[in-house]
């Protein structure tokens, strides 16, 4: 009773096809889950070649022809994208492809086709060009599940962020930032943290300006106004959190152990300390998806410019599926 894990295959033209056939080489991912990519046969067949692998690539047109062999790659092939497409390049079809794979991945999630969705990286450009004007996956999955409430959660060995707001620019973060968005994400964190089995998880917010604005010497009290009345609702609640707590010391302070997750303010406050700690480690997970969706995400890009050389590190993927494999819903959870 292994979960289904669908594994999208992102942009064709960038590592995504390559660390796909490199992860469902390990054993410890047939151990975990039974693997099932979602994207264009040809395009792995061609990974395939380049990585070196000896795995047989099957074609499907539907989960129930899986067999789930350790030796053969199985893909829910969408027949999007030419044998050819040419490595590293940003090109519409490719866009609009990876958005397809995303697009079928929910639609079997939502069915309880597959348990969990696990995403290689999609490029931004060729998916705009390729008509999806979404900022990244996250977007693109509270869509397409009618999700208004939602978060990133970025989670590595060692620490555990979530966003209040991710794809926006500074200014534009911080005006999107009040009190119901602290609440709500908070309330996500601890949903997620208890489901994985934590009982009481420690959750700590960061501050928005330097020191956490230091009682009103630095910016405009926003931690006052947007931060402190949702800490102090969710807190009333029963809720483990404290804050909000000046960025530079509280990322420390969770690596060591001190919490179990960190309420970011804004995209790269959150992301940059998780990168330090290892990029290949690094999962995003999307929270919050209407139905109970799992997704997880390797934390990288497309490295277009890698791309077709056997160099990309496949570890960020393969904890990416351990992890989306660990939040899936179980068989008892299902019946």
């Amino acid at each position: 009773m292994k979960p289904i894990i669908g594994i999208t295959m992102g942009d064709g033209s960038g590592v995504g096809p390559e660390i796909i056939v490199k992860a469902l080489g390990h054993d410890e991912v047939w151990e975990r889950c039974r693997p099932l990519i979602i994207g264009d046969a040809g395009i792995i067949r061609r990974a395939a070649r380049v990585v070196g692998s000896t795995l047989e690539v099957k074609a499907l047109d539907s989960v129930k022809e899986a067999g789930f062999r350790r030796d053969v790659l199985e893909v829910l092939d969408l027949k999007l994208l030419p044998d050819d497409l040419p490595f590293g390049q940003v090109q519409a079809v490719s866009g609009h492809a990876a958005f397809r794979y995303i697009e079928r991945a929910v639609e079997l999630a939502a069915s309880g086709e597959i348990d969990a969705i696990c995403t290689a990286p999609l490029n931004k450009e060729a998916l705009h060009k390729g008509g999806h004007p979404y900022p990244g996956h996250t977007e693109i999955l509270a869509a397409l599940t009618g999700t208004e409430d939602y978060s990133m959660m970025l989670h590595t060995p060692k620490l555990k962020v979530i966003h209040l707001t991710t794809h926006v620019g500074l200014l534009d973060a911080i005006r999107m930032i009040d009190p119901e968005r602290t609440y709500r994400v908070i309330r996500l964190a601890h949903e997620t943290l208890t489901r994985a089995g934590m009982s009481s998880p420690r959750i700590a917010v960061c501050g928005i300006n330097p020191h956490a604005g230091e009682n009103g010497l630095f910016g405009n009290g926003e931690e006052e106004e947007k931060l402190a009345p949702g800490i102090r609702r969710a807190a009333d609640e029963g809720i483990s959190v404290t804050g909000p707590y000046p960025a530079d010391t509280l990322f420390y302070r969770a690596a060591r152990g001190d919490f179990d997750m960190v309420v970011a303010c804004y995209h790269d406050q959150g992301h940059a300390p998780v990168k330090v700690l290892g990029i290949e480690s690094g999962v995003n997970i999307t929270v919050g998806l209407k139905g109970g969706i799992i997704r997880t995400s390797v934390d990288h890009g497309t490295a277009f410019d890698i791309a077709g050389r056997n160099l990309a590190d496949e570890s960020s993927l393969l904890y990416a599926i351990r992890v989306a494999s660990e939040l899936a819903p179980k068989p008892e959870e299902q019946s």
